[in-house]
This record gives C-alpha cells, sequence and structure tokens, in this order.
C-alpha cells in the first residue's frame, strides 16, 4: 500500500475536530475534497475506519490503530514545517486546549492570546475523565489537568495548585463560617460536578472513609451553571477554590475534611511538546503561576 500523507492528514483532522467540515474547515480545503481522501484511504486499508453520525464521527476498531499513527504523523509534519518557517510559525497557528476547570485555564488563556494574538485557541471544558482521555487519544493539543494520572507518553507540568472549597450563597446562614464540615453539608442539597469528575471521586471517596452519605445532590454539568445555582440559591456547591472570579452573590468556605491540595498541570503528548506554539503555551503556563 503507498500512503498518501494527504489522505492521512485529513483522518487525523477528521477525529480532532470531531467532523468533515470542521475538518475541512483546519485544513482549508472543501468538505468533499476530505470525504475523498478518507474514501480513499478506506479502499487502501481495505476496511471502514470513520463512521458518520449526528453527534460527529466515531472510530472504528480499525479506525483507532490508524488513527494514532495519522496524528504522529502530522505532528512530524508539523515539526518539519516549523523547521521551514522559523519562528514565523509563532505568529499564527491554532491550538486545541481542554481543562476540567475554568481556572487557571482561562487566565493561561488570557495571557497567551495577548502575547500570541494570531493564534487561535479551541477552549473546551470537560469533566476529569474526559480531559484525561482526550489528552490520552491525541484528541487535543494542551491539557490542563488537575491531578494528572503519570504516563510516559505525555510531558506533565504543574502551573497552579489548590483545594476544593465549599460556595454558599451569600445571604446564606452558613456564609459567615469561617469553615464548614462535610457533616454539616448532609442537611443541605449540595451541587457537584457531574460523574466522572475528579470532584465527584474525591467528596464519594471521603464520604465513604466518614461513613457519610449526602441525601440530596444535584449534578450539573458545567462551572458556570453550579455558579447559577447557587447563585438562584438552590444550594452550596462543592469545587475546586478560585475556579473562578467570585462575585457578590456567593463565597469560598473551606471544608475541613478537604484539606488536601491538588495541582493543576500542563499536560501534552511528547511529541506534540516540542512544536513551538504547545512550547510557548507552556512558557506562559509556568510564567502565569509564578
Amino acid at each position: 500500500m503507498r500512503t498518501n500523507h494527504h489522505q492521512f492528514m485529513a483522518f487525523a483532522y477528521v477525529v480532532r475536530e470531531g467532523s468533515f467540515s470542521a475538518a475541512a474547515a483546519r485544513l482549508g480545503v472543501t468538505q468533499s475534497t476530505v470525504t475523498q481522501h478518507i474514501a480513499k484511504l478506506e479502499e487502501q486499508v481495505g476496511a471502514q475506519i470513520v463512521i458518520r453520525g449526528r453527534d460527529g464521527v466515531t472510530l472504528t476498531r480499525t479506525g483507532e490503530e490508524f488513527y494514532d499513527l495519522a496524528d504522529r504523523l502530522v505532528t512530524l509534519q508539523t515539526t518539519i514545517s516549523e523547521q521551514l518557517e522559523g519562528f514565523a510559525a509563532l505568529n499564527k497557528g491554532y491550538l486545541k486546549v481542554i481543562a476540567n476547570a475554568p481556572q487557571p485555564a482561562l487566565k493561561i488563556i488570557g495571557a497567551f492570546g495577548r502575547r500570541y494574538p494570531d493564534v487561535r485557541i479551541d477552549f473546551g471544558l470537560h469533566d476529569w475523565t474526559t480531559a484525561t482521555r482526550m489528552i490520552r487519544d491525541r484528541l487535543a493539543d494542551i491539557g490542563l489537568i488537575t491531578s494528572a494520572p503519570p504516563s510516559e507518553d505525555w510531558i506533565c507540568t504543574k502551573v497552579h495548585e489548590t483545594r476544593y472549597v465549599a460556595y454558599v450563597p451569600k445571604e446564606h446562614a452558613l456564609a459567615g463560617r469561617g469553615a464548614l464540615s462535610l457533616h454539616e453539608l448532609t442537611e443541605h442539597t449540595v451541587i457537584l460536578p457531574e460523574l466522572g469528575s475528579l470532584t465527584e471521586r474525591v467528596v464519594s471517596t471521603k464520604l465513604r472513609e466518614l461513613g457519610l452519605t449526602l441525601p440530596r445532590v444535584i449534578r450539573t454539568t458545567t462551572f458556570p451553571v453550579m455558579c447559577e445555582a447557587v447563585m438562584q440559591g438552590i444550594g452550596i456547591a462543592i469545587f475546586l477554590q478560585e475556579s473562578s472570579l467570585l462575585n457578590d452573590a456567593m463565597v469560598e468556605l473551606p471544608v475541613h475534611e478537604l484539606d488536601q491540595t491538588y495541582e493543576t498541570s500542563f499536560v501534552a503528548p511528547k511529541d506534540r511538546a516540542r512544536l513551538r506554539l504547545i512550547a510557548a503555551f507552556a512558557e506562559v503556563a509556568e510564567a502565569t503561576s509564578r
């Protein structure tokens, strides 16, 4: 089989971007061109590699095997292009950044944007499990992940340290306390992120250790939704400290039993970490954390 790098690039970007149309936009070609590249690659492979669906694309087993190779080829070609273009490569480009909490991700992205205004950032918030999987599966360039698991396949550099706190409506009876306990929270509605989040895992583990249960739990999908629920008086939320700028409607209170600190790290696949844009992002992340 004679390989065609255009086919592999089309395939890699279809998976990265989640659709044929988004891949075409990133590559600067028509959607039909991407479709033709994928069709020819599947013909050469002798099996279907991508399944189109209403919610995007999914990989077949064969596609999963080929994606890692295709993505590494794209990374190698980008490295070569950067060597040819020199430092001009920093004046343009695109980065896909994911995180499991808004801060410090947005602070770092803001600082990077001011330094490199022509680089487009595609930012997404995901639960901890999804964010970790996306980096492992090479579906994002950079992850800003709390308590990232160790891996020989990626670099991991600390950029922030935080702990869990309770977000309480400012008018709530507990708002004036210096700190709260999980035992006290069993008497209130508690707002937690969705299943699969690091927060949910940490709180559930601690509750089991203490033999406690939270009788009234509301789960939210994102931190902004959680904040809105707190401000509407729906309950008390547990989330990472300084996840966002506080407003006058709520306060952060330490939770006695959740006194452990957690590191948020810059995470990227090792081969991608050598790319100039990603290395520049890492430099800004480190400077922002000082």
